[in-house]
């Protein structure tokens, strides 16, 4: 797997991961429509990141790189099929609640990671993590309260649901770690392809939506593709604590573009959201705290 020859180009390399991310939740505000759409939208970025993926494979590794999928296994079956839950509950999220809601309950997912391998890989957890979990806990309460309308709130729940998905994925790979993670991840999209195929074939809908929104669903799907590879390439010069905090470029990112009243979105995230993502962040810094003095590194290879 590729990796940077100068590690002093890593922060700005996934700086910039995280700013192609951010733009997710603008892309999908400029879709027409997108809460009648959202299986077309699966159906092509599905296919988007699985074809991507596995060029970027073939090129990366030759032929071979079809190997990777004999060696899958069942952690890939799952991390893959959570992946894939996470993709289609984030776009059902994001079109019944704030880009921010949903962006700040992805933003938990580190905690989420952290509660399903105390679970089912008995890791166990820290007093000082489990401060920085309760306290996000607690940013998530004051959030769902501030989103008690009926579609508000289903949103807040499927944004909640895609982050146990991520986890789901994560937790996957940590359970068997020669996974192939980059298969895995391709997996998701076809697996997102097939789903959402189905559907719209027992639905007798349209297969493909507008060229606009087509174009948008593709844009989306690359995005999440070049995010990846260069997270990928460049996390393995950074340490855990910097990386969580640099994760963070995307939900920021992702909540100003749709803000940013010029883009022409102009969402402005309730009193309850913005108090309860403090303390998601609150937390999260105080987490990347805790990985620094334990010096561990994580990367996505």
């Amino acid at each position: 797997m590729n990796e940077l020859k100068n590690a002093k180009y890593a922060i700005p390399v996934v700086l910039f991961a995280g700013i192609l991310w951010s733009f997710g939740p603008y892309v999908v505000r400029n879709i027409d429509q997108p809460e009648t759409v959202p299986w077309q939208y699966l159906f092509t970025r599905g296919f988007v990141i699985f074809t991507l993926l596995n060029v970027y494979l073939y090129f990366d590794e030759g032929k071979s790189f079809l190997s990777n999928y004999k060696k899958i296994g069942l952690s890939g079956l799952i991390g893959g099929s959570g992946l894939a839950i996470a993709m289609i509950t984030f776009i059902w999220s994001i079109t019944n609640t704030t880009a921010a809601v949903t962006l700040l309950c992805l933003a938990a997912m580190p905690f989420i990671t952290a509660l399903l391998g105390f679970l089912f890989l008995k890791e166990s957890i820290s007093f000082s993590v489990w401060v920085a979990i309760i306290t996000a806990t607690i940013g998530i309460v004051i959030m769902a309260f501030g989103n008690h309308e009926k579609n508000t709130l289903i949103g807040f729940i499927l944004g909640l649901t895609s982050a146990t998905g991520f986890s789901i994925f994560s937790v996957s790979l940590r359970w068997r770690k020669d996974t192939p993670k980059f298969t895995t991840v391709a997996l998701a999209g076809f697996i997102c392809l097939i789903v959402s195929l189905a559907v719209l074939i027992s639905n007798n809908s349209n297969i493909l939506s507008s060229g606009k929104n087509e174009a948008l669903f593709a844009l989306h799907g690359t995005l999440v593709c070049l995010g990846l590879i260069l997270y990928s390439i460049a996390s393995k010069n950074i340490p855990a604590a910097e990386l969580t905090l640099l994760s963070l470029t995307e939900v920021i990112g992702g909540i100003f573009w749709v803000w940013l009243p010029w883009l022409g979105i102009n969402e402005i995230p309730s009193t309850n959201t913005i108090t309860g993502g403090f303390l998601i962040f609150l937390s999260i810094f105080y987490y990347s705290l805790i990985i620094k003095n334990n010096r561990r590194f994580i990367a996505l290879n």
